[in-house]
């Protein structure tokens, strides 16, 4: 609590938390971009996505779902969730709606399940639908296995592409020696699956790898999104000290971590001599020093016609937001916007065409364009 208020600001927000009041917060990057509070009592907004009524569905990632309207910045409990464990980094992580939601209802989530193989956790993925205020019909699609003890580097974003299939992805639970390059197991891939949760008959693994995987070699994604442009699946993810990537993820590829990385131990040790090797991908974009790189979204909203056609990576670590332009699948220029804006941990442009950003100890904002 006390690093809440270790500058005017931060005491100013939390006042306005406290009180509930959505409030307009002056940016010193983009004057022209005021970030309007619609959610003040959820302290780490993982997940969100926005409903056919405008209303939002909001992951609190120590196991609360709730439904918040974006007027009054009511926040409502929704009840039927699955079992959470809430550990460290997992939780209820990641929230995505069918591609043809307003028929069928369909909501896709991520969480840390306390079930499966083994002791300890794992990422698992369900679907359910929303009545009044509960979830109902609940199917699980996905557990990964073995359960790992360590509470960290669960992924985990969700994404359709144009051709209906589900991607997740998953860390490497902090067994970076175990589980990455190994494709008979879990852990330190992306996934793709049918939305019933099927596995593509031509998706890449076979002969006793994990058949749901897609790609694999990756360290903690935590953020995902589809390229309008290509129809590509790009993830970003976290390095260890040194080396955030940006990866646009192709069928069975091995994306090298962590026997290639830009990245060094937290201690500043390292733990890998080279940065390319043959039959490994490198990425479109790395970060050092690391900036924690969470939501991913691409914008195509004509409310922001200076970013539209841009894409827009969250910064846990550094509160700012950065603006990626990109010519098809290639990365040709970051800047930061938004600075000052709080930690982000998810951004999504939603239904109604504005961008919403999930912020650690704040809640939800809209950003709104000020003419």
């Amino acid at each position: 609590m006390k690093a809440l208020f270790n500058s005017p600001l931060n005491a100013f927000r939390y006042l306005a938390m406290a009180l509930l009041v959505p409030f307009s917060l002056a940016l010193k990057a983009d004057d022209h971009i005021a970030a309007t509070k619609v959610a003040t009592d959820i302290q780490i907004p993982w997940g969100m996505v926005q409903l056919t009524d405008g209303q939002l569905l909001v992951t609190e990632r120590t196991g609360t779902l709730y439904r918040v309207d974006t007027d009054s910045g009511k926040s409502t409990k929704i009840s039927g969730i699955p079992k959470i464990k809430s550990t460290r980094q997992g939780g209820f992580l990641d929230l995505e709606l069918h591609p043809d939601y307003a028929k069928n209802g369909w909501i896709y989530m991520s969480y840390t399940s306390p079930e499966g193989e083994g002791d300890g956790n794992n990422t698992t993925i369900s679907r359910a639908k929303l009545k009044d205020d509960a979830l109902v019909d609940v199917e699980m699609l996905y557990r990964t296995s073995p359960n790992s003890e360590r509470p960290f580097h669960y992924g985990s974003r969700l994404e359709f592409d144009n051709d209906g299939y589900l991607y997740f992805t998953v860390g490497d639970r902090g067994q970076r020696d175990e589980f990455p390059q190994d494709t008979t197991v879990d852990a330190g891939k992306v996934y793709r699956i049918h939305d019933d949760g099927r596995i593509p008959k031509d998706n890449p693994f076979v002969d006793g790898a994990k058949p749901a995987i897609f790609s694999y070699g990756h360290r903690n994604p935590q953020g995902m999104a589809l390229n309008p442009e290509t129809g590509s699946i790009w993830v970003n993810e976290h390095g260890p000290k040194g080396g955030d990537e940006i990866n646009v993820i192709a069928k069975g590829l091995n994306y090298g971590w962590p026997v290639i990385s830009y990245g060094v131990n937290y201690s500043g040790t390292k733990f890998t001599d080279i940065t390319e090797k043959e039959g490994m991908e490198q990425p479109a974009h790395q970060w050092t020093p690391s900036m924690a790189p969470s939501g991913m979204v691409f914008v195509t909203s004509d409310k922001y016609p200076e970013w539209q056609g841009k894409a827009l990576v969250g910064s846990l670590k550094f509160a700012y937001i950065e603006l990626v332009t990109y010519d098809g699948d290639t990365v040709t220029k970051v800047e930061k916007v938004m600075e000052g804006i709080g930690r982000v941990r998810n951004i999504r442009q939603m239904a109604d065409g504005y961008i919403y950003v999930g912020l650690d100890g704040q809640g939800v904002v809209r950003l709104e364009p000020q003419s």
